[in-house]
């Protein structure tokens, strides 16, 4: 069964002698995926993590939007992890740490979020193209460590392909699906009511779906 379905740097992508890797994606969504996040981040301070980094690309990017913000990008990929922080030394910006290790199958996430190494503000948690290519459990623990750690105020962003009442919103994202899942059965584009199913047993509601480019999808979720 597939482990991944990119391992960035070896997938034939550029490799930069520090590590830096690249993902072409990025070129594709950073500039839709910002505008998204901007309109809740706007006069918004303390931390914010990205759990599932990749190569670290993007948090560069919303980093250098968000001077009152401090993030905290995450991989459990060690080839991802060295190019995140990579990309973090690269950019020279003073609001990113050093990438955690987070395992979202673990509602604890990681040591760091609860012996004091990691955020103690938590206003935000960014979370993109992750919980498709994992089992179910992964959006479990995402939304059991959302839950502990976020703040009072603090929003949990999903992006995605998802399926709606139980039908795919795009061909695309049915051949998508289908690829997935005869590489994992665990794995498939997940539904939209599943997942606020899985919200609301935590406390939270979805409070904005914003449609993005490619059939995917941006999902705000908060408090409430």
């Amino acid at each position: 069964m597939a482990e991944y379905v990119v391992e960035f740097g070896r997938d034939g992508g550029r490799v930069e002698p520090d590590g830096r890797l690249d993902a072409p994606a990025f070129h594709r969504n950073h500039e839709p995926l910002w505008a998204a996040l901007a309109k809740h981040l706007a006069g918004r301070s303390g931390d914010v993590v990205e759990v599932g980094s990749g190569t670290g690309q993007h948090v560069v990017y919303f980093a250098r939007h968000t001077p009152d913000l401090v993030w905290w990008p995450s991989d459990l990929n060690q080839r991802h992890v060295k190019s995140i922080e990579a990309w973090r030394v690269h950019s020279g910006l003073t609001n990113i740490r050093s990438p955690l290790r987070i395992d979202l199958s673990d509602p604890d996430w990681c040591p760091e979020m609860r012996n004091g190494q990691g955020p103690s503000d938590l206003s935000a948690v960014f979370c993109a193209n992750v919980i498709h290519i994992a089992p179910w459990s992964v959006a479990e623990g995402l939304f059991a460590g959302a839950g502990r750690y976020l703040r009072s105020d603090g929003e949990l962003f999903l992006y995605g392909p998802f399926k709606r009442d139980g039908k795919h919103t795009a061909l695309s994202n049915a051949v998508f699906d289908t690829s997935l899942r005869e590489g994992n059965p665990e794995w498939g584009v997940r539904d939209l009511g599943d997942v606020e199913t899985l919200a609301r047993g935590v406390g939270f509601r979805l409070i904005d779906t914003i449609e993005m480019p490619a059939n995917n999808l941006t999902l705000v979720f908060a408090r409430g």
